[in-house]
């Protein structure tokens, strides 16, 4: 049962917050209290996983590979922890932001629908499954783009959308090929079956649908056009948790499919992998330098920063896989505080373009502070989680003589740290064009727990990097030699 909370703790709650919408004290305390339980549960969860290995159950009594199975390894249990880190941030975040409006037409609730969606995807066994949570996890995240009910948010569900179904039927093409090829669905049985074949093209041809789905998911080169037409039109509330969450969950089923199921030592696979992470860096950075609005440069970084995440994988060995499991934690957290300060930034000035902005380290030198600490993270500046993350990365390249790759690794951090200091400069550092009174207000403490408790975290890593660094190293070994996992699964364990 220990697997089943962190998906019924939010689906529950989804059905419950809708039912009592009327009511909206209730609900947005409801909603706050509902991603505690879910913390809770993914601490338990993981605490588990550190104590036994992977657990694995079965639902419906029917066996693997036949049923639906339920598994944990450390990183997908680690993965659920760090989903109810950012949706307890969020919650607290949307009492100030999210109007009764808002929650009347069912914020709170959609919001819950994603979760469950998330860590469904992050727990399944099998892969039909994995299908089916990306679908809860879209319809949920297009029911929060367009729940405001304005034209720009509709504009942006639709671009969305509209890529994301192409994706879906790449993915649902692939599952379709596998199972023809293979007669299962359950990864831990499809790792065996598809053992001595990966070169066949029915295989192959499996495993490039799959990595066209799962890299558009993921906003990878070249198709990733649906992110910054999106992320900065619904609530802030929403863009922190599309931003910490959803993106990481194509990577997860990245690194979750092609170390699983197929062989990273294809070359086809390994080149489309290594290539396309490149030129996501590259080109994700170079949109973020050129743009004006805020939250569409940081729409901008989330894909630049993926491909460092899937050029770990990629580059397949230990130490790269290290580094983008390492990644992964730190740039979730990073991330989403990023979009919860732009969001109490605008609240003070009255816009996100940053050419009519300015005055915030005047006026408000707290939230200055605290956006500089995940801005440089983000950048990679010392001794910051970013740092390790990046350094991970580029020394397992290094390691691998890939001058080129290590070289467009740095260029991009370097980059990455031009963009960041376009908003301290623009919307910080140089004086408000209006004059200093038109930055009103303050920042309300809804807004200002999480923003503080995110940064904090971001200090911890950044201060503490061996104690994270030794997490991930555990979760890779799994990764890297999944015969517990299997065994947890087609052994069924528990």
């Amino acid at each position: 049962m220990i697997l089943v909370w962190p998906i019924v703790i939010p689906l529950a709650s989804a059905a419950l917050l809708l039912l009592f919408r009327k009511w909206s004290g209730l609900v947005r305390w409801g909603s706050v209290a509902a991603a505690v339980a879910l913390l809770a549960a993914g601490i338990w969860l993981l605490a588990t996983v550190l104590e036994t290995g992977p657990v694995a159950a079965q639902m419906g009594g029917w066996p693997a590979p036949f049923g639906i199975t339920l598994v944990a390894d450390i990183l997908s249990a680690a993965m659920v922890v760090i989903t109810g880190i950012v949706a307890v941030a969020v919650t607290i975040y949307g009492l100030a932001e999210i109007d009764r409006t808002e929650g009347w037409h069912g914020h709170h609730a959609l919001v819950h629908a994603l979760l469950a969606g998330v860590c469904g995807a992050f727990l399944t066994g099998d892969i039909f499954n994995l299908y089916v949570w990306f679908e809860v996890m879209l319809i949920a995240s297009f029911g929060l783009l367009v729940v405001n009910g304005t034209k720009k948010s509709a504009d942006g569900a639709v671009k969305y959308v509209g890529l994301n179904l192409i994706a879906t039927l790449a993915f649902l093409s692939g599952v379709g090929l596998l199972y023809g090829v293979t007669g299962t669905l359950n990864m831990a049985d499809l790792s065996g079956r598809l053992e001595g074949r990966q070169e066949e093209v029915a295989v192959l041809v499996s495993a490039m649908l799959l990595l066209f789905a799962f890299g558009a998911k993921a906003a990878m080169f070249p198709v990733f056009f649906w992110l910054p037409a999106s992320y900065h039109t619904p609530s802030v509330t929403a863009a922190a948790l599309f931003s910490a969450l959803l993106t990481k969950v194509g990577v997860y089923a990245l690194i979750r499919v092609f170390t699983l199921i197929y062989d990273l030592d294809v070359p086809l696979v390994q080149n489309m992998l290594l290539w396309g992470a490149v030129l996501t860096m590259i080109v994700g950075v170079l949109g973020a330098a050129a743009q004006n609005h805020w939250r569409r440069i940081l729409g901008f970084h989330i894909i630049s920063q993926i491909g460092y995440m899937v050029l770990g994988l990629a580059l397949a060995t230990p130490a790269a896989m290290l580094g983008a499991i390492f990644y992964l934690f730190h740039h979730i957290i990073v991330k989403a505080n990023l979009f919860l300060i732009a969001g109490a930034a605008r609240r003070m000035v009255g816009s996100e373009e940053l050419k009519i902005t300015g005055g915030l380290y005047a006026a408000r030198p707290l939230l200055a502070v605290l956006f500089l600490i995940p801005a440089l993270s983000l950048a990679g500046i010392p001794p910051l989680s970013g740092f390790w993350a990046k350094f991970l990365i580029v020394a397992a390249s290094l390691e691998l003589e890939a001058w080129l790759i290590t070289f467009a690794a740095l260029a991009v951090g370097l980059l990455t740290l031009y963009s960041m200091s376009k908003i301290w400069l623009e919307a910080f550092w140089k004086p408000h064009p209006d004059g200093p009174d038109a930055v009103v207000g303050k920042v309300p403490m809804a807004m200002l727990v999480p923003i503080l408790s995110l940064a904090t975290l971001t200090v911890i890593i950044g201060l503490s990097a061996g104690m994270f660094v030794d997490a991930a190293l555990a979760a890779t070994e799994q990764i890297l030699d999944p015969t517990a996992y299997i065994e947890a699964v087609l052994g069924a364990r528990e």
